[in-house]
């Protein structure tokens, strides 16, 4: 069974300073569980069969408009029957008046109701971006992420193998730490994928033989991140003689997280192997595919040519 995330009205609210018009008792307990909201021009216009409840409804000027053009009676019966389909909350945009039925009825039905100064299209674009991420589907993953060159890279592999260590050399070269040991995924849209630290071990790293390291005291602000987009998997692993391990670069492997496809190497690590340096050429290889360039193809190409094979 899918796993239901929620999260409180009242720190959407916190987050964007929302004005509470109406608080009812259960305020503390609303709970959101969809990242969609919606603008409920039909249901005003009487039409509630497909009307979802759990989003919150926002009312921006032209469903003020509409409702100022009808008859006094009218309005009133399309407002109570709209705040008694009981929707997890009312927001009204562009700092819009709030009608005193709505008031009335809100209070009497017990459902919030909110009011932002901030214009229709903005706040909705804004509510939608923030419950995707905070509303997201998630796992945990045993390994580190770091930003290097503006890449996200999940390093993946045994413990012991080295991903601490790497982590923090990578940092002492002038990257970013995001999350150690442990990265909390989340996919925040059919395309992407967020990493970050669970909060207790935000910005530690622990090292076999010191301890826990607090990065961001050490390094600086500049050195760590609260969050990053995951563009690459680095799977480490011991080093196995006689493995055939790609050394073209031809071979493009991805790994399935949470139904996205992320592209992957598998480095292989054994003494004498500068991992961070790896790790900075494999970011910035795959800046170039991303922006069209593909070395191994373009060097391909170039050895088939020299044999006399048209590519």
């Amino acid at each position: 069974m899918k796993e239901q995330y929620k999260i409180p009205l009242s720190k959407i609210v916190e987050e964007f300073h929302f004005e509470v018009i109406v608080k009812p008792e259960c305020y503390d307990d609303i709970q959101i569980t969809t990242p969609e909201v919606n603008r409920p021009g039909l249901a005003l216009a009487g039409f509630y069969e497909i009307f979802e409840t759990d989003r919150i409804q926002l009312i921006g000027k032209a469903e003020t408009h509409y409702l100022q053009s009808l008859e006094a009676s009218t309005k009133r019966v399309m407002l109570q029957k709209f705040v008694d389909a009981k929707p997890v909350a009312i927001l009204y945009t562009t700092n819009l008046p709030v009608d005193d039925v709505v008031v009335e009825r809100a209070k009497k039905q017990q459902v919030p109701v909110l009011r932002t100064s901030i214009k229709t299209s903005p706040i909705m674009a804004a509510l939608i971006s923030s419950l995707n991420t905070q509303l997201a589907p998630r796992i945990t993953r045993h390994g580190g992420l770091v930003e290097v060159y503006g890449e996200g890279m999940l390093l993946l592999g045994d413990s012991g193998i080295g991903k601490s260590e790497t982590a923090i050399e990578l940092v002492k070269r002038g990257h970013r730490l995001i999350a150690d040991d442990a990265v909390e995924i989340k996919r925040v849209s059919d395309r992407t994928l967020i990493g970050s630290a669970p909060e207790i071990i935000r910005h530690y790293v622990e090292l076999r033989g010191i301890g826990i390291v607090d990065v961001r005291r050490i390094f600086g602000m500049g050195a760590v991140k609260e969050t990053e987009r995951i563009d690459l998997v680095i799977q480490l692993e011991n080093w196995v003689e006689g493995k055939m391990y790609d050394r073209m670069g031809m071979d493009e492997e991805t790994v399935n997280i949470l139904g996205i496809e992320i592209p992957a190497i598998t480095v292989p690590v054994r003494p004498g192997r500068n991992l961070a340096i790896i790790l900075e050429i494999a970011a910035m290889n795959n800046r170039q595919k991303k922006m069209g360039y593909n070395t191994a193809e373009e060097f391909n190409k170039k050895l088939m040519r020299q044999m006399g094979i048209e590519v």
